[in-house]
Order: C-alpha cells, then sequence, then structure tokens
C-alpha cells in the first residue's frame, strides 16, 4: 500500500524565536512584518498560546493585538528561519529520495521504497529534528497526499497521526469543511449557503451540484476530496520555480515616482539574489494592491532570460505603466519567473 507521510512543523517562525529568545517561552508570541502591530502587516506566525485568542497566519497584525493586546510581536527572519529549514530538509532526504518542499515549515515523503514500518520512520524523523534544531514536528501518514496532510493536523502540536480511507467518516467526517486543503473562505461561504458546514456534509452532496456551483474542476475536488480520495503525485523538486519580493506601504501611494523608486530597489534585491543563485529569468509580474484590497497583475515574458538589474527594470517598469493609478496603492509586488540555470 502506498504510504505518504506529511511533516509539519509546528508553528515555525515562533518556535525558532521562542528557542532564540528563551525568555518568551509560554507566552503569545506574534511573528509578522516589521514586528511593529500598529503598522500594516500580516501575521505569519502565531505561537500556540497565541492561537488560543483566535490569532492566525494571514490576520491583520492590528487584529491580532486587539485580540491579545499583552502579546509579543516580533519581525519576520527569513534568513534564520530558511537556515533551520535547509538543516530540516537534510535531515528528510536521508530517510527518503522521493520529498516534495510544500513550503518552508512543510513536506511530503514517499516511503514506498522503505522497508521500514511508516510508524518508526515518523518517530526518527521527530526525534532527528528536535535533536539537531530543538524544534518539535507533527507527522501524518496515509495512503494520499491529502489524508496525510490531514492527519499531521489533527494532533498538533508534537503528534503522529495515521490515517486511513477507512478512518474518514469518523474522524473527518464531523470536520468544518474549512480544514480541507482548498477550501478557504470565500469557498466555505459559498458553501454555506448550501447549508454544507462539514466534510461529512460535502461527502453526501451530489457532485453534479457541486460542479454546478463550483465548475467542473473544483467542483469536483471537493467531492473526491470530501471523500478522502487524492491521486496527485509528489512533485520531486529542490529547484525554485521563481524568486518574489512584495512592499506593503504604510501609508497608502498615489504618485508614480514613488512606486518606481521601490519597483527599483525590489528589482536590484532580486537581481542580486538570482546572480547568487545562478538563476536568470524569463517572465516578469508586478502586482498592485489598492486601498480597497483589490489586487492586478501585469507581466512580460523576455524573448530571453537574465538576470541583469537594467534589464529586469525595464520589464517591470513596462508592467508598472499599465496600471491605472486612479486609486491608492497599499501594496506593490514584483516576481521574476520561467527562471533558468545559467550555463558555465
Amino acid at each position: 500500500m502506498r504510504r505518504i507521510l506529511h511533516l509539519d512543523m509546528d508553528a515555525f517562525f515562533a518556535s525558532i524565536e521562542q528557542q532564540r529568545r528563551p525568555e518568551l517561552a509560554g507566552l503569545p508570541l506574534v511573528v509578522g512584518g516589521r514586528g511593529d502591530p500598529t503598522e500594516r502587516g500580516v501575521v505569519s506566525t502565531a505561537s500556540y498560546e497565541a492561537r488560543v485568542f483566535g490569532i492566525h497566519s494571514g490576520m491583520p497584525l492590528r487584529t491580532a493585538l486587539s485580540l491579545c493586546p499583552q502579546a509579543v510581536f516580533l519581525p519576520v527572519d527569513f534568513r534564520a528561519y530558511e537556515r533551520v529549514a535547509e538543516r530540516i530538509r537534510e535531515i528528510l532526504h536521508e530517510v527518503s529520495p522521493v520529498v516534495e518542499a510544500a513550503g518552508i515549515d512543510e513536506a511530503y515523503l514517499d516511503l514506498a521504497g522503505t522497508a521500514t514500518p511508516p510508524e518508526e520512520v515518523a518517530r526518527l524523523l521527530k526525534r532527528r529534528i528536535r535533536e539537531t534544531t530543538g524544534l518539535t514536528c507533527s507527522v501524518g501518514i496515509a495512503p494520499n497526499k491529502l489524508l496525510a496532510k490531514l492527519a499531521a493536523g489533527l494532533e498538533k502540536p508534537d503528534g503522529l497521526t495515521l490515517l486511513n480511507e477507512a478512518d474518514v467518516p469518523e474522524r473527518l467526517w464531523p470536520l468544518p469543511v474549512r480544514r480541507l486543503p482548498g477550501v478557504g473562505p470565500k469557498t466555505e461561504e459559498r458553501l454555506a449557503a448550501l447549508g454544507i458546514a462539514t466534510i461529512g456534509e460535502l461527502a453526501a452532496a451530489s457532485p453534479e451540484g457541486l460542479v454546478a456551483r463550483f465548475g467542473p474542476a473544483h467542483g469536483m475536488y471537493l467531492h473526491w476530496a470530501a471523500r478522502g480520495v487524492d491521486d496527485t503525485p509528489l512533485v520531486v523538486s529542490r529547484e525554485a520555480r521563481s524568486l518574489s519580493r512584495e512592499t506593503t506601504f504604510q501609508q497608502d501611494v498615489a504618485d508614480l515616482p514613488t512606486l518606481a523608486l521601490v519597483l527599483g530597489r525590489q528589482v536590484r534585491e532580486l537581481s542580486t539574489r538570482l546572480q547568487r543563485a545562478g538563476w536568470r529569468g524569463r517572465r516578469v509580474t508586478v502586482k498592485l494592491r489598492y486601498q480597497n484590497f483589490e489586487t492586478h497583475t501585469h507581466a512580460v515574458t523576455l524573448g530571453a532570460a537574465t538576470n541583469r538589474p537594467a534589464a529586469l527594470y525595464a520589464a517591470a517598469r513596462r508592467c508598472l505603466d499599465r496600471f491605472p493609478l486612479r486609486r491608492k496603492v497599499r501594496l506593490l509586488g514584483l516576481r521574476v519567473s520561467a527562471l533558468e540555470k545559467e550555463e558555465g
């Protein structure tokens, strides 16, 4: 039987910060933005002590402050977190050659070629990660990626959960639909309008009705996901697909020169990262989020891949000039994708 292991680090950013600052252990801690909850920014990670107040990832920092005024707020230190993540990735590749990185703090492993029982592999991973980094993780083991991810979230933190398709009715169907990957606030709201609040109610819904409401692809995904069915393969690649940079303005910006200045800084940063990693990009995308939270993008595909700041800026500026500035801007983003390795 296929066995997929999903590893999810527990409150990754916050746990690293509590480890670096032992005096923060046991305190409600929020990591996000520049660490100032009076500024714009969102929660990247909240410690479990903060989560009991309703704080979660993606929440505005100001909302987190209102929910827990006594919380400690710290800025994101991505370089420090990436160093720890790299050590964890090395441990994962010692266990299985088939590893899919699902983010800086998550990964899938295919245990099909591993003679050791899955539970022993999981305990070994948890022990090695704790010994190497001092951090805990939660692990789910199941016949497919969907169930493995759901299993990892059932007994957090520091959990180890086995889940089979036969367990779906008892263990998953009572859960809210929001627990399913791919079900965000909008989908949850549209399902609620159909009288569907739990995964079990979604499993009982007719596939024809879901397709009519959500379209063929998403409708059938919801139908099968509620039953724990998933045949998605692991995507094994340690190479970057794109690099991006976003800037959230503390005060909404209305003038093009300011946007162009910030865009230039983003270009220089991404150009440096591309050159250090030996990458060149062929596609440049600029994103604007207006003050009313509407988000739009424009992209340019280059004739030849590049990592040179002048060429990247020229493409990015072409994108920027295509945006109407009838409203003020709260966020500016730049992404370089379609990456290619430099020859030589």
